[in-house]
């Protein structure tokens, strides 16, 4: 398939907070067609930790969202700041939420959550030998708790809907194939 070619006419920046970049563009479609108001999250984008013990536990937590109003059950993650390296944001992440550090890290892959109205780029790595040396850290807006999973029990939670949100079930499904534990 050929890329189309999409002009942006103008483009404005409606929110930028830390927590939020959004724009709003117009844009003119190869047909001539305009797009008045077309909005895009920008983001320099999100990491996710697997993290497994020694003993084969999968290390989650389950997490108040706001978005939703619930309570999800996820594998530690966070988004980058600017000019962070995804593997030390992703250690960062994993020892302020759950008081957890790897002794092996390994690169799993990216994707992109939202490509449709979004930049944000997630990045998963898989944290091996995971040891809890402190308490976590957490941010003002993270209320959670650490769980232990074992890998039939996560298996069974990404089948039945526990594990529900999209970065989890991703970051979880690539983890297994690549440790062979699908």
């Amino acid at each position: 398939m050929e890329k189309p070619s999409w002009r942006r006419r103008s483009t404005a920046l409606v929110v930028n907070s830390p927590h939020l970049r959004l724009r709003v563009d117009e844009l003119e479609l190869p047909d001539g067609t305009i797009v008045p108001d077309y909005f895009v999250r920008e983001s320099y984008g999100f990491v996710m930790a697997f993290p497994v013990t020694p003993d084969e536990r999968i290390v989650l937590v389950r997490q108040y969202r706001y978005g939703t109003d619930e309570i999800h059950l996820e594998v530690p993650a966070g988004t980058l700041d600017a000019g962070e390296d995804p593997l030390d944001c992703a250690r960062r992440e994993l020892l302020e939420e759950t008081g957890y550090e790897a002794a092996e890290w390994r690169f799993l892959g990216t994707y992109y959550p939202e490509p449709a109205r979004a930049t944000s780029l997630a990045r998963i790595f898989l944290a091996t030998g995971a040891h809890k040396v402190c308490e976590p850290q957490l941010d003002p807006t993270e209320v959670l708790e650490v769980e232990l999973a074992t890998f039939a029990d996560f298996r069974a939670m990404l089948r039945d809907g526990r594990i529900d949100a999209g970065h989890a079930l991703i970051a979880g499904y690539r983890a297994l194939d690549a440790l062979g534990k699908l």
